[in-house]
């Protein structure tokens, strides 16, 4: 089976006044990591994963806080994870 890693950067628009509640529920997201906050509600956000899914619901997820006003999808990349042979030649 093949494996991936994804990652994913979002700007998140929250309203003022949820700000700092958006901030705590945000960073508690497996894979998430928030970059800057502005004063104005916005975030820039990477989430980091093994599956498309695994990403999906973690925007899902975001978008679901209230406070949140929209997020948009900036960037998106998938790498092919590869295995390391555990076969070592000794001569």
């Amino acid at each position: 089976m093949s494996q991936e890693f994804h990652i994913t950067s979002l700007v998140v628009h929250a309203a003022p006044h949820a700000v700092t509640e958006i901030k705590n529920r945000i960073s508690v997201l497996e894979g998430t990591e928030i970059h800057a906050v502005t004063d104005e509600g916005k975030f820039v956000v990477t989430i980091e994963g093994e599956t498309q899914r695994t990403i999906l619901d973690s925007v899902e997820a975001i978008n679901a806080l209230e406070g949140v006003l929209n997020s948009s999808l900036i960037y998106h990349q998938v790498d092919p994870v590869e295995e390391k042979s555990e076969e070592h030649h000794e001569h």
